[in-house]
């Protein structure tokens, strides 16, 4: 194996597979393509477990920076944002995993290849794993993707073809809920929404050099995803994907269980690997490739490739290397100080701010008594979100109030329950409404957490209550308890703030939205999102938050939860039903755009420069956004879609002058038939 040393050789990793497997039995071959990878001790090859998540910090592998749920980083709308946070992702799970190898661990949660980001789009508010993703736009989407894969697999530098850790994006193709329905649910799509919504950030991570892609699930157009001869025709034949195809946990059961698709597990196994699924999270292939290969189903060629792909991404992660790379990142990497600065940094750009009367920011000289009331004001679970790590310390809300605020004499009272309308809980009063009433009227102000946690909402469960469905949820707006809680504070105190928390978007009403003085989004803020919430109420921290998502109003008339056609859905939904609408987000300090031109028009792409002033005496940064808008064109009226998104620093009163380029793929519409087209007339570009 001394050749996988050789950086000249752009091909040594697929030598190497390639040379491996020939070596190999039938049985040996099916231990590799399996997720729970069994040694091949003859040929030094150790065991190896697939399995590992990291959408947000390193997660269920004990301690790990928690960063800001997937959708919070994509409310900051900047890619650098995402890059930097999956930087630093990489290097604790390089850190991590040197601390494994030198122990010989090698079980589930400890390897490095990672089974994220989610590229799925947000297209119903009700999808419990939609806080997974980088929410509703397939712009947004792939631009985040593709900055969270590179700083996934280079780590912020190349290393002779060697990837920090592997990425894998998921779930393929067409899969955002329902989750009750999933082994079983037929999502049925048009081609234009294929090609326009649900196919663009998979494409982009291909482009890019993603390592590997997972298949859902359920089926799309009646093939289930992991066996789908149309979606892999796309993936393998149109794309040139060269990564690793896996399946979702325990999906290709679905295959002939659910779906009923193929008549056994051997016929599964061989619809699957003749497909080009190189990986089975479940044992299908582990135990049914020898009845394929003898009854002619699936050839040793085949099985070969296979093992092949899975030997060249292990190898590529420098596994079999005498000097592994990357092995000098120390354990102290680990939620170490400089993480935490990072991870502070990125929840304050993801909060978002909805309303604002002009009490925030808050003046802490003038502040002497505040109640931090509600069931999420001191819960970490309601700032790590699902998919999670184990910090080695969190900032709730109350405890960042009580380090910012010092000179305040800060009252705690959970008030009620997340769900259940108890109001005395037996073992004590903590979740009174009658207490949170109590130090609300008692405070100078009010700062009211409410909402969600990832315990509710999130993938397939049992829950099952007033507001969830099996981690999916029912309504966009609040528990009936914490209604009942914000009514009787509101009434109580004429100076609250309200802070939500949820994966989504979450509507606490026009009585609420009225009274109250502020409102922030504070989605699943990671583990030091209280502390970002605290210096953002006091001034310390900037909002520059934008929703990735529509917000709806409770209520709203959305189109069935199974229906996967776009009319309706996101940017093209009817504006009765829309709350907030995609890209909304209020702040402190404003710019203004003073102009957009565009200069220069080609086939694939064309050249903006926006103009853009900082309206304040303090320097910003801001992400500019370009949309397409119908103009004189003959496109669809509500064809307002997202083009571009451009990071930008501005000084104290600057004006600026940008350049953006736009691809093709953004600003030209698609037809039915699933391909893009030049509409008659001219579109327009509106920046934002």
């Amino acid at each position: 194996m001394d050749y996988l040393s050789d950086k000249l050789d752009k091909n040594r990793f697929k030598k190497f597979a390639g040379d491996a497997v020939k070596k190999m039995t039938d049985g040996e071959l099916a231990t590799l393509v399996c997720f729970e990878s069994e040694a091949v001790e003859r040929l030094g090859i150790h065991r190896y477990n697939w399995w590992n998540e990291a959408s947000h910090g390193v997660a269920r592998s004990g301690i790990a920076t928690v960063f800001p749920c997937p959708t919070a980083l994509a409310s900051s709308f900047d890619r650098w944002v995402v890059r930097e946070v999956a930087e630093a992702v990489a290097d604790e799970a390089r850190a991590k995993y040197n601390m494994y190898a030198e122990r010989g661990e090698y079980d589930i949660y400890k390897g490095l290849t990672f089974w994220c980001p989610n590229v799925n789009i947000f297209r119903d508010p009700r999808w419990g794993r939609g806080q997974e993703t980088f929410g509703e736009d397939p712009y947004l989407t792939s631009e985040l993707g593709v900055n969270y894969i590179e700083g996934l697999q280079s780590g912020g530098g190349e290393f002779g073809g060697y990837m920090k850790i592997a990425a894998c994006a998921k779930h393929f193709a067409v899969h955002s809920g329902p989750e009750k329905l999933r082994h079983e649910f037929d999502a049925v799509v048009s081609e234009k929404d294929l090609r326009e919504t649900y196919l663009p950030a998979f494409k982009a991570a291909v482009d890019c050099g993603v390592a590997g892609v997972m298949g859902a699930y359920n089926r799309t157009d009646g093939e289930p995803c992991c066996v789908s001869k149309k979606l892999t025709e796309i993936l393998f034949g149109e794309w040139g994907f060269d990564g690793y195809f896996m399946s979702d946990s325990y999906a290709l059961n679905n295959v002939h269980e659910g779906h009923k698709y193929t008549k056994d597990e051997v016929e599964t196994c061989a619809a699957a690997l003749n497909a080009g699924l190189v990986l089975d999270c479940a044992h299908i292939y582990r135990d049914h490739i020898k009845e394929a290969l003898e009854r002619g189903l699936v050839t040793r060629d085949t099985l070969e490739r296979a093992a092949a792909k899975t030997l060249e991404i292990r190898a590529r992660l420098g596994e079999f290397d005498a000097l592994r790379p990357f092995s000098d990142i120390p354990w102290e990497t680990v939620d170490s100080p400089a993480m935490r600065r990072i991870n502070l940094r990125v929840a304050e750009r993801s909060l978002v701010l909805l309303e604002n009367d002009g009490t925030l920011p808050v003046d802490k000289a003038k502040v002497k008594r505040i109640a931090v009331i509600g069931p999420t004001a001191d819960s970490r679970d309601a700032l790590v979100g699902n998919y999670n790590g184990h910090p080695t310390e969190y900032y709730t809300v109350l405890k960042g109030i009580r380090r910012v605020f010092k000179g305040a004499d800060v009252r705690f009272a959970e008030g009620s329950q997340m769900i259940l309308e108890d109001s005395n809980r037996v073992y004590g009063f903590g979740d009174m409404i009658s207490e949170g009433v109590a130090e609300a009227k008692a405070a100078d102000l009010t700062i009211l957490c409410l909402g969600l946690d990832a315990t509710l909402e999130g993938e397939e469960s049992n829950v099952e209550n007033e507001v969830i469905s099996g981690g999916d949820r029912k309504t966009v707006g609040l528990p009936s308890t914490q209604k009942r809680l914000l009514r009787e504070v509101l009434d109580a105190s004429d100076n609250v703030i309200v802070v939500t928390f949820c994966g989504g978007c979450i509507d606490i009403g026009d009585d609420a939205r009225r009274r109250a003085k502020a409102h922030i989004h504070a989605w699943y803020p990671g583990a030091l999102g209280g502390l970002a919430v605290a210096r953002a109420i006091a001034g310390e921290a900037e909002f520059s938050g934008r929703t990735p998502v529509t917000f709806y109003r409770e209520g709203a008339a959305l189109p069935d939860f199974t229906d996967y056609s776009m009319e309706k859905r996101t940017r093209r939904s009817d504006p009765e039903t829309v709350l907030y609408p995609f890209g909304y987000g209020l702040a402190y300090n404003g710019y203004e755009i003073v102009k957009i031109e565009e200069k220069a028009s080609f086939d694939f792409v064309k050249y903006v420069n926006v103009t853009v002033k900082n309206l304040s005496d303090k320097r910003l940064r801001r992400v500019i956004c370009v949309y397409t808008d119908k103009g004189e064109s003959d496109l669809p009226e509500r064809n307002f879609a997202l083009c571009a998104a451009e990071p930008t620093d501005l000084g104290d009163g600057e004006e600026k002058e940008i350049e953006i380029a736009i691809s093709s793929e953004w600003f030209l519409p698609y037809g039915d038939d699933g391909r893009q087209y030049v509409p008659k007339g001219k579109i327009r570009f509106i920046a934002k």
